[in-house]
């Protein structure tokens, strides 16, 4: 009999089983992965990016654990080796209507106690000569870029060292939860349905989006540093945008094309009629009432398959690029993003459910790739009060 059974081998299940052992040094864990490794899904699709937590309001879960995450995965990063490219970030406007929104994130990292400045041209010419803005930018030091799967990979061997069982290849099946006293899922983009097997997750389903970046192959190195146009605060996602990878690539994306199941990544590989019908249904009624501008935003989306306008998103906030340089596609990844089914809202926080038998992380919402270290003591210390 283990004591926990985790359902995901994803970052958030690892540093969950990372986190029980640093407070039961002889607990007996087991993870369940139906993929043969880490890293199959969005952990390890993700862009890299440690963010450092100045988008989100102060009185968030995320704001918090961005920011402290921030830390720990950097310091955990130098400590055991791993790869960062300390390559900073950079909020450029396109006029003066998104000047008041830039200030809106410069108060939030503050409020957040996050390492933030409002810079100038002259002072972002000063910096970066390369990048163009209106008046003003906001400049992060702390916004860093690693290799996700060399994190999950170094986690995985130090937990299978520390006597945590893996098994992969072996999808959760209802009845499994025997073989533990307490099952924390953290199932991704089906932890909604695992949820419901238990209960929970009552208000809230699962809809997918795709998210692909287009690398730079030329062998010139015009940009040096994250840049980030100033986001539509009322959606969770960022805009597209530049990311200077930890071996110094540089990608421009991602998309945020609403999916039609949970693991469309390509063509019709991993096809589910059950899920798309489940996923248009809703889609449709997202559409039909427009709930937080999905109409404009799935319009918006779909222009971006076409190259020509997916480059110019990102050539119009630099002074100077080659656009036949990005001609090579990243591999797809998709964001499980919670949605309340009654209100038809997008949850952009953590949202976890449980009780004494049974935890659902339900949405681990970007960015918890950098947040995965802190938002994992959390739930421990308030879901399984260790």
């Amino acid at each position: 009999m283990f004591d926990y059974m985790i359902i995901g081998a994803g970052v958030i299940g690892l540093n969950i089983a990372r986190e029980l052992l640093s407070k039961k040094p002889d607990a007996k864990i087991l993870i369940l992965e139906k993929e043969p490794d880490v890293g199959y899904h969005s952990s390890g699709r993700n862009s890299g990016v440690l963010h450092a937590g100045f988008y989100y309001t102060a009185n968030s879960l995320k704001a918090k654990f961005t920011r402290d995450g921030n830390r720990e995965l950097t310091a955990y990063c130098e400590a055991n080796g791993l790869k960062i490219n300390k390559c900073q970030k950079v909020v450029v406007t396109k006029d003066e209507s998104e000047l008041k929104s830039l200030h809106t994130l410069y108060e939030r990292g503050i409020k957040n106690g996050v390492s933030v400045a409002l810079i100038d041209e002259a002072e972002l010419n000063r910096r970066f000569n390369n990048i163009q803005t209106y008046q003003k930018a906001l400049y992060s030091p702390d916004t860093a870029t690693v290799d996700p799967l060399e994190i999950l990979q170094h986690l995985k061997k130090d937990l299978i060292a520390k006597g945590v069982e893996i098994r992969f290849n072996t999808p959760f099946r209802k009845g499994m939860e025997t073989e533990a006293k307490l099952l924390i899922n953290c199932a991704g983009l089906y932890a909604d349905k695992i949820a419901k097997a238990f209960g929970f997750s009552k208000d809230y389903t699962i809809i997918p989006f795709k998210g692909i970046y287009l690398k730079y192959t030329k062998s010139d190195h015009p940009i040096d540093t994250n840049i980030y146009p100033v986001p539509n605060l009322k959606n969770p996602f960022l805009g597209v945008h530049y990311t200077v990878t930890v071996d110094n690539t540089i990608k421009i994306g991602p998309t945020a094309i609403p999916a039609f199941w949970r693991e469309n990544y390509r063509g019709f590989e991993n096809f589910s009629l059950k899920e798309l019908l489940e996923i248009v249904r809703y889609e449709l009624k997202l559409f039909t009432t427009n709930a937080f501008g999905f109409r404009a935003l799935a319009f918006e989306e779909m222009k971006k398959y076409h190259k020509a306008y997916f480059t110019s998103l990102a050539t119009s906030m630099v002074k100077e690029i080659d656009k036949e340089g990005f001609n090579e596609w990243s591999k797809p990844g998709i964001r499980a993003q919670l949605l309340n089914t009654k209100t038809l809202e997008l949850l952009q926080d953590f949202v976890v459910e449980g009780d004494s038998k049974s935890v659902h992380v339900l949405n681990a919402v970007s960015p918890a790739f950098t947040s995965s270290m802190p938002f994992a003591r959390w739930v421990v210390e308030e879901y399984l009060r260790l």
